[in-house]
């Protein structure tokens, strides 16, 4: 996997702390603590570490599905702490491409159906969200597929449809959480060369794994632990 210049996320100082209990008896856990990265263009980064170590916290702040208590996280140099939830919302639609370890597929929805959903909340027309669909579709080998829902599918086809959808928005990240969690070695292995195809094509691909295997996909590895980046590894 390549990389190119032009930082496309910043973080500073990032902190996250969720609390448990009441009163007197209320514990702090830092599940992120002070953390500090930046990702550029068009780079191919792995998040790893042990259960607790942040990893899935820090993909979750950078997917902006979760807010920090402290720090700053710029996402193609904006500030999105300071956004309200609509822009949020739309800058994340526009810039995030999401892929999941459950492949997170609506069952009653065929193939076409869940790559165009993202385009839906986007507003964009049926004709040709329908057109955008079916391209991704091409682009990750199903066009093939694209009337079968995910129970007509093997756990491979539906993580691309999963990365078609992803890229039918032409959103210059992906994030991927555990996107092999689910599938056998070769399978995996199919998935991650597709990752680094769309990588090579320009896409920054950012995944959250803790197998070394899958990790070696990327040029740069992120090592999580008790909350803090513990290492910032580059290949290569």
């Amino acid at each position: 996997m390549e990389q190119t210049d032009g930082e496309i996320i910043e973080v500073i100082n990032l902190t996250k702390i969720y609390y448990s209990g009441t009163g007197s008896d209320v514990v702090e856990l830092h599940a992120l603590n002070e953390v500090n990265f930046s990702i550029k263009k068009g780079e191919s980064v792995s998040i790893m570490g042990p259960s607790g170590s942040g990893k899935s916290t820090a993909m979750n702040m950078l997917g902006c599905l979760d807010s920090p208590t402290s720090g700053i996280y710029k996402l193609s140099g904006k500030d999105v702490s300071k956004m309200s939830s609509d822009t949020l919302a739309d800058l994340r639609n526009r810039t995030l491409g999401f892929v999941f370890q459950g492949f997170n597929l609506l069952p009653r929805y065929n193939a076409v159906e869940n790559v165009e959903l993202p385009l839906v909340y986007a507003g964009v027309a049926s004709k040709e969200r329908r057109a955008r669909a079916f391209h991704s579709l091409e682009r990750v080998g199903l066009s093939n597929r694209a009337k079968h829902r995910p129970n007509q599918m093997s756990g491979g086809q539906q993580q691309r449809v999963a990365i078609a959808r992803a890229l039918v928005g032409d959103a210059p990240i992906i994030l991927a959480d555990e996107p092999t969690g689910n599938l056998d070695t070769k399978t995996s292995h199919e998935i991650m060369n597709l990752l680094t195809e769309l990588n090579n094509e320009g896409k920054t691909v950012i995944i959250v794994t803790h197998e070394p295997d899958i990790a070696e996909y990327t040029k740069r590895v992120l090592h999580f632990r008790d909350g803090k980046l513990e290492s910032d590894e580059r290949k290569g």
